[in-house]
């Protein structure tokens, strides 16, 4: 496989993982990202960071996905 299907698999992978966690957020009042890493430290920051980097990049790239 090439890196960028790879980079594909990982920003559709990631913004699944975002998807569940904002409809834990909307139904449970729960984030699961600040309970597994901390309410706003480093790494949930980059977790957060980085989902929503893969939203941009499925965003960009959606007429590929369609």
């Amino acid at each position: 496989m090439t890196t960028k299907k790879y980079i594909r698999i990982a920003a559709v992978i990631l913004t699944i993982i975002g998807a569940l966690n904002w409809g834990l957020v909307g139904l449970a009042k729960f984030d699961l990202v600040a309970y597994l890493f901390g309410s706003l430290t480093n790494a949930s920051r980059i977790v957060y960071s980085l989902v929503g980097l893969s939203g941009v990049y499925i965003l960009s790239s959606i007429k590929r996905f369609v």
